[in-house]
C-alpha cells in the first residue's frame, strides 16, 4: 500500500501522534525523525479507540468498522454483532391485510350541480332560439362578454399579460350582431374593427408588453366573439333555429359519447401531455354518438337534409369538438389552472362550456351551407 492510501506520517505538533495540540506526547509512540523509516513512521499510527456503546446516538456502522480495523485488543466482532442484533431486533414478517377495496372511478366534478346548471342553461336557450331570435343572438352576446372577462382575467393573473377588455367586450358584442344582421362580411369587418380598436386602446398605457398585450387581445377577438358570430349566422337561415339546435345537439351528444366510452373503457391515452383524461375509446365514443345523432337530425329537423349528410356532420362535429377541448385544455395547461372561472357550478366558467361550441360553429355553418344552402 502506498503513502496516499494512509497519508503523510504525522509531524510534531499534530493532533494524532501527541494528542491534543500542544500537549505531551502520547505513551508508547515516538517521534518520526532520522531514526525512523517510513514504513516504521506508518506504524506508529494510533489505532482508533472503539468505545462501550455508541456515543450521543452514534450511527452502528461506524461502530462496526471500527471494530473490524481493531484487532487481538479489541472486542471480538462477534460480540458486537450479538449486541447489534439485540438492539435492532430483526422484524417479524406483518400480519397478512385485506386487500383494500377498489375505488369508484369520479367524473371529478360536482355531477348534480353540473346537470342542474345545464339543464337550466338549456331551457334558457331553447326558450329564447324558438321565440324571439333577438333574444338569442343577446345571450350569445352576453356569453361572450363574459367569456372575453375570463380570458383577459387569467392571463392577466397568470402571465401578467393586459389585453384591453373594454374594446374587446365592446367590438366582441358587435360582433355577434353584425354578423346576424350583416351576414360574414358584417362579421369581419367588425372583426377588424374590434382588433384595430385594442392597437389604439392599449396606446393609452407605457410601451412595456405592448406587443404581447395586444397579441393576445387580437387573439381574444378571434378566438371568442369572431368564432361565435357564425352561431348568429346559421340563425338567418329560414330554418335557423333548427339549424342551431342541431349545431348545440351535435356538439354536446359528442361530449356526451366521449365522456361515457371513456370512463367506462378508456385506457389508452389521447393525449396524456395536454389532458390526460382524454382516451382514444372516448373519441371513438364521440365520433359514434355524433354521427348517429347527425343522422337523425338531418333527416327529421333540417329541411332537405339526408341521413348521409348527417353523418359526415356528425363525425365533423367530433373531430372539431375534440380539438376546440384539446385547444382550451393546452391554454389552461399553459397557464397552469384547471377552470377558466367559477361562475356555472359543477362546470367551471364559461369559457370551459364554449371550448368544444366556439371552433365546432363555423364547421357545423359551413356544411349545412354546402348541403341544403344558406336558406
Amino acid at each position: 500500500m502506498n503513502d496516499s492510501s494512509w497519508g503523510a506520517p504525522p509531524h510534531a505538533g499534530q493532533a494524532g501522534y501527541w494528542g491534543a495540540a500542544g500537549q505531551e506526547p502520547v505513551p508508547g509512540t515516538g517521534p518520526a525523525g532520522p531514526a525512523y523509516d517510513a514504513q516504521e513512521a506508518q506504524q506508529t499510527r494510533p489505532m482508533p479507540i472503539v468505545p462501550d456503546g455508541p456515543a450521543h446516538g452514534g450511527d452502528q456502522d461506524d461502530e462496526r468498522g471500527a471494530a473490524r480495523l481493531s484487532g487481538p485488543l479489541f472486542r471480538d466482532d462477534s460480540v458486537r454483532t450479538d449486541t447489534f442484533r439485540d438492539q435492532n431486533p430483526e422484524p417479524m414478517p406483518d400480519a397478512p391485510q385485506p386487500a383494500p377495496a377498489p375505488q369508484k372511478k369520479s367524473a371529478g366534478r360536482d355531477l348534480s350541480s353540473a346537470i342542474g346548471v345545464g339543464v337550466g342553461l338549456g331551457a334558457v336557450i331553447i326558450a329564447s332560439l324558438f321565440i324571439v331570435k333577438a333574444v338569442f343572438v343577446g345571450v350569445v352576446a352576453v356569453a361572450v362578454v363574459v367569456g372575453l372577462w375570463e380570458l383577459t382575467s387569467r392571463l392577466q393573473e397568470r402571465k401578467e399579460i393586459r389585453a384591453p377588455l373594454v374594446p374587446l367586450a365592446v367590438g366582441g358584442a358587435a360582433m355577434v350582431v353584425a354578423g346576424y344582421v350583416r351576414g360574414a362580411e358584417g362579421a369581419w369587418v367588425a372583426m377588424a374593427l374590434t382588433a384595430l380598436a385594442v392597437l389604439v386602446w392599449r396606446m393609452t398605457e407605457p410601451p412595456e408588453g405592448y406587443l404581447k398585450d395586444v397579441t393576445a387581445g387580437v387573439f381574444a377577438a378571434f378566438y371568442v366573439p369572431f368564432l361565435a358570430t357564425f352561431v348568429a349566422m346559421m340563425l338567418t337561415a329560414d330554418d335557423g333555429p333548427w339549424r342551431v339546435l342541431t349545431f348545440l345537439l351535435l356538439t354536446v351528444v359528442s361530449d356526451t359519447g366521449a365522456y361515457a366510452v371513456g370512463w367506462r373503457f378508456g385506457k389508452h391515452k389521447l393525449a396524456p401531455r395536454i389532458s390526460p383524461g382524454k382516451t382514444r375509446e372516448g373519441l371513438l365514443g364521440a365520433v359514434t354518438f355524433a354521427m348517429v345523432a347527425g343522422a337523425l337530425c338531418l333527416q327529421f329537423l333540417i329541411d332537405d337534409g339526408t341521413w348521409w349528410q348527417g353523418l359526415v356532420l356528425g363525425l365533423a362535429v367530433a373531430a372539431s369538438a375534440t380539438l376546440g377541448d384539446l385547444g382550451e385544455s393546452m391554454i389552461k395547461r399553459d397557464l397552469g389552472i384547471k377552470d377558466m372561472g367559477t361562475l356555472l357550478p359543477g362546470h367551471g366558467g364559461i369559457m370551459d362550456r364554449l371550448d368544444s361550441l366556439l371552433p365546432t360553429a363555423p364547421v357545423v355553418w359551413l356544411l349545412l351551407v354546402l348541403f341544403v344552402g344558406a336558406g
